[in-house]
């Protein structure tokens, strides 16, 4: 308890508890993984200033290189996601809640709005044919060497012909698209998700 203690506070730790699907003790140790990727950014002794916890960032060009993250293609969109700017930098805050919703204990619901997110491209809160076109080439784009990233603008060729993801692309909407309007709303990626037997097991990111 006192190595807890010296790093956080225990009204820190109770509430990054109720809040995330973690114990105390893979709190701490997703800390020490956070600040291993940059030991020399983050300062153990201001861990119990919660606005410090909230604002001193890590960069997303280092936060893409980790392990955990390096071969997954939405890297990019990952950590715009749960950075509070758009920017793909994460406080601690943010780097715990992102494994957190990643973590095998999140249920499908808290996954699910998180998936929709990272496939909203454009932040507009649907699916629309460019969300989906970016999402289909990002799943199957020919190289994922370092420095292909996926920003929302630059994205590496899909190994697809044209023809064939326009294929896909009416399938989907063929089959998600309830109300015909050439979008999917969150109800309607809800609904596709909730079919999906491997949903859980692919949204999920070991830390």
């Amino acid at each position: 308890m006192g190595n807890q203690e010296s790093i956080f506070s225990p009204q820190q730790l109770e509430a990054y508890q109720d809040c995330t699907y973690f114990t105390k003790q893979d709190i701490i140790r997703i800390f020490k993984r956070f600040k291993e990727i940059d030991p020399s950014r983050i300062q153990q002794s201001k861990m119990s200033n919660l606005h410090y916890c909230q604002s001193e960032t890590l960069p997303a060009d280092k936060l893409e290189n980790i392990p955990e993250l390096r071969e997954n293609p939405f890297r990019r969109r990952i950590l715009e996601v749960f950075s509070q700017d758009n920017s793909g930098d994460l406080a601690f805050d943010d780097f715990l809640n992102m494994f957190s919703v990643f973590s095998e204990d999140a249920p499908r619901e808290i996954k699910a709005v998180y998936a929709f997110k990272i496939y909203d491209f454009d932040r507009d809160n649907t699916l629309n044919k460019t969300d989906l076109a970016k999402t289909l080439k990002t799943l199957t784009q020919k190289s994922r060497d370092q420095g292909d990233l996926v920003d929302g603008e630059n994205i590496e060729q899909s190994a697809l012909t044209e023809t064939e993801e326009n294929y896909i692309l009416e399938q989907v909407l063929k089959e998600a698209d309830l109300d015909d309007n050439n979008e999917l709303s969150y109800i309607e990626f809800e609904h596709v998700v909730s079919r999906a037997p491997d949903f859980l097991t692919t949204f999920h990111i070991r830390i």
